[in-house]
C-alpha cells in the first residue's frame, strides 16, 4: 500500500505526464520539495530536489543529445580511445527525456562522491566495475536493473546511441521503492559578482585525443555557446548548449585497471587533490587554483591571492582535461588620440 504522500505525488506526476508538461516535478523519497529561492548547484531560481547523474554519449553519433540544457552541472570526462562522455547532473529540473544514456567509468565514483547518496542513471559498467559501483555510495539505477519502459529505444536513433531514459518514470520508481536520495548541497562553489580581475575572452578551444569543445561568449545570451568536434552543440529541442560559467579543471589522466571490450583502457581522471584550472564567466576568464581535499568535499577555486572565483548564476559545465586549452582574447581598440 502507497502512504498518501506517496500517492500525491504519483497523481501529481502523472498530472504533468496527461498535460504534456516537458519536466517531472522536483521529487523527494516521500515528500514534496520545498521551494527555495535558489538551486545550490547552479544558482538558478528553483529547489534543490533530489540529484540524478546520468552518463550519456558524447560521440558525434549522439548528438543531438535529450534534455541536457535542464542539466545543472555537466561534466566532460575523457573515456577510452580518447573520446569524451558526459555525466549530467539534475537537481533544480528533471526533463522527462535524457540521453543517449551510455556506461559508467570508474571516474564517476570519485566525482560523484562529493555529492552525496545520489541516483546514477547508466547503461551498464564493465564486470569489474560493477561491483565498485554497488560499493560505493550512490542509488544504483543502471539500466540493467530497470524495466525497457524507463530505459526506452529511439527508432530514430542508431545503436549503441538509441537509449533514452524516461527521467519521469524512474523519478516515480523511486518514490515507489521509497529510495532516499540526497538533495542538492553546495559543492565548495558559490555564486555571485565577477572577480575585478580577469581576461576579457571571447573563445576557448578545449582538446582530448579524440574530441574538442569550443565555448564562445555570447553577449546577447550571457553564456557560452558551445561547439562539439567543430558543429554547434545542439541539444534535440534545437537549443543550443550552453553554460553561464565554463570550468576548466586541469587533472591528471592515467591508465585504470579498466578496459572496454575491444581491449582499449579507460583512463582514469584524478579530481581529488590540487590543481591549476581556469574559470570562464562573463565573457571573461580567470587563471585559478582548485582544491578538493577528500572525496566527500566539493571542489572549491580561488585566484592567487586566495580570494573565491564566485560563479555566475546559471549553468556550469566542468572540463576534465590534462591539455592547455587555447583562449582567443579581445584586443582592446586603441584610444583616439588627443592630438590636432
Amino acid at each position: 500500500m502507497f502512504s498518501k504522500s506517496k500517492i500525491i505525488l504519483l497523481l501529481s506526476l502523472f498530472a504533468v505526464l496527461l498535460t504534456g508538461c516537458e519536466s517531472v516535478p522536483k521529487l523527494f523519497s516521500g515528500s514534496a520539495a520545498k521551494p527555495v529561492e535558489t538551486n545550490l548547484l547552479s544558482g538558478r531560481a528553483g529547489t534543490n530536489g533530489p540529484v540524478l547523474v546520468v552518463k550519456v554519449d558524447d560521440t558525434n553519433a549522439a548528438h543531438p543529445q535529450a534534455g541536457l540544457e535542464d542539466a545543472d552541472v555537466v561534466y566532460i570526462e575523457q573515456v577510452e580511445g580518447g573520446l569524451t562522455r558526459l555525466a549530467a547532473v539534475f537537481s533544480s529540473v528533471i526533463p522527462v527525456r535524457i540521453g543517449p544514456v551510455r556506461s559508467a567509468r570508474i571516474s564517476d565514483i570519485d566525482i560523484l562522491a562529493q555529492y552525496g547518496h545520489v541516483a546514477f542513471a547508466y547503461s551498464g559498467a564493465q564486470k569489474k566495475l560493477l561491483p565498485v559501483i554497488a560499493a560505493a555510495n550512490l542509488q544504483d539505477m543502471g539500466a540493467q536493473r530497470q524495466s525497457p519502459t524507463i530505459y526506452t529505444r529511439d527508432p530514430l536513433r542508431t545503436p549503441p546511441v538509441a537509449m533514452i531514459l524516461r527521467a519521469d518514470l524512474l523519478m516515480a520508481r523511486m518514490i515507489e521503492k521509497n529510495y532516499q536520495i540526497d538533495t542538492a548541497k553546495s559543492l565548495g562553489w558559490s555564486f555571485g559578482d565577477a572577480p575585478e580581475t580577469g581576461r576579457q575572452t571571447s573563445e576557448v578551444a578545449l582538446h582530448w585525443p579524440a574530441a574538442s569543445y569550443k565555448a564562445t561568449w555570447s553577449i546577447s545570451e550571457k553564456r557560452w555557446l558551445l561547439t562539439h568536434n567543430g558543429s554547434p552543440d545542439l541539444s534535440d529541442s534545437g537549443k543550443i548548449l550552453g553554460p553561464s560559467t565554463v570550468v576548466i579543471q586541469m587533472v591528471s589522466i592515467t591508465p585504470s585497471e579498466y578496459h572496454d571490450r575491444v581491449g582499449g583502457i579507460t583512463p582514469f581522471s584524478q579530481t581529488v587533490g590540487t590543481g591549476r584550472g581556469f574559470i570562464l564567466r562573463d565573457g571573461k576568464s580567470f587563471v585559478a587554483t582548485w582544491s578538493r581535499p577528500s572525496l566527500e568535499v566539493g571542489t572549491t577555486w580561488k585566484l592567487a591571492d586566495g580570494s573565491e572565483i564566485k560563479f555566475a548564476p546559471g549553468q556550469v559545465w566542468v572540463a576534465l582535461t590534462d591539455t592547455e586549452p587555447n583562449f582567443t582574447y579581445v584586443v582592446a581598440s586603441a584610444k583616439p588620440s588627443n592630438s590636432k
